[in-house]
């Protein structure tokens, strides 16, 4: 396992994080317990939860899989979910600081090695947020912190923030990336390549579309479509007509080059320099096997010139304000 650092900081994460959503809800317990164990043993280090998944059930898992074996994971999780902020909570120092102590008493640890603000909370200043969180870092409940979903712009005065008044800055941040998703291209990846911003990326296989088992008009294939929370959000975001007619173009880039659509799509991710890692949600110990694939797998130039073609066929590029 090649190992990359997170951002401009010390620590070194693998390019391959697992997961861990479904984890306690669409995978059982002792499934999910043997799909982190043998993460770890194939040299994944990098753990990805959040304190809503699963209801809290997904770190109570990692903190059980991870027993005995706490310091050779990097384990990052996150406060101020959707649903928090929906039900009044929010990214105040007092939720903040109350809700990490959940975190930790789930994960079964002292310490948080990274830990996201999960979504924006456009309600709480930034700066209130910022000190919170440098203050889990003082006293040792989190090591590093990052944000996911934020905009270029917010991530931007964040990194201000930090360095006008001295506090620890978002080393990483998660947004969604993939073949049939790239607008962070344009503005939030130079902004993290130029500040040393790690970038971890989620929906890599978008929702399962990317994994090529899906026809249009008909009812989706069982799995993250067909969830009752989260299916129809996934619907929403990459189930039309535009985005099958590029998956079929991708299916024949993956077939070519004999290889999984799923193996294909996140080594195209990865070919990007500017990427650290990226978040595979595998409910099985085979999908996790044929994932991990990916690492190895080099995305040539005439291929990734062949991705930008059909990117720019169903997204094409417009006049925008930037030069």
């Amino acid at each position: 396992m090649e190992y990359r650092k997170l951002g401009r900081s010390g620590l070194k994460v693998s390019p391959f994080c697992l997961g861990t959503m479904t984890l306690g809800s669409q995978v059982p317990e002792d499934e999910s317990i043997k799909i982190i164990q043998k993460a770890i043993d194939m040299g994944v280090n990098f753990i990805d939860t959040a304190d809503g998944y699963s209801g809290g059930k997904s770190e109570e898992i990692i903190g059980k899989a991870v027993k005995g074996n706490r310091d050779s994971v990097v384990i990052a999780t996150k406060v101020g979910s959707k649903k928090a902020l929906e039900a009044g909570f929010d990214l105040s120092r007092k939720y903040i600081l109350k809700t990490v102590e959940g975190s930790l008493r789930r994960l079964q640890t002292d310490y948080i090695d990274l830990y996201y603000c999960h979504m924006p909370d456009y309600d709480t200043p930034l700066d209130e947020t910022l000190r919170a969180l440098d203050d889990l870092v003082h006293q040792g409940k989190v090591r590093y912190i990052g944000c996911s979903n934020f905009k270029a712009w917010m991530l931007c005065k964040a990194l201000w923030i930090s360095d006008r008044y001295n506090l620890a800055r978002f080393d990483c941040i998660e947004p969604p990336y993939n073949l049939l998703a790239r607008d962070i291209e344009y503005e939030l990846l130079p902004l993290c390549q130029s500040e040393g911003v790690g970038v971890c990326v989620f929906n890599p296989l978008a929702g399962e579309l990317l994994t090529g088992i899906h026809e249009y008009g008909k009812p989706p294939v069982e799995g993250r479509f067909t969830l009752k929370d989260m299916g129809p959000m996934y619907l929403q975001r990459y189930w039309n007509a535009k985005n099958f007619e590029a998956v079929d173009r991708f299916k024949q880039l993956a077939a070519k080059n004999g290889l999984t659509m799923p193996q294909f799509a996140l080594a195209w991710i990865l070919s990007n320099p500017t990427i650290t890692s990226f978040l595979s949600g595998v409910t099985t110990i085979k999908q996790l096997e044929e994932n991990i694939k990916a690492l190895d797998i080099t995305i040539s130039q005439e291929d990734k010139k062949a991705c930008d073609e059909v990117w720019q066929a169903f997204s094409p590029p417009r006049h925008m304000y930037g030069r």
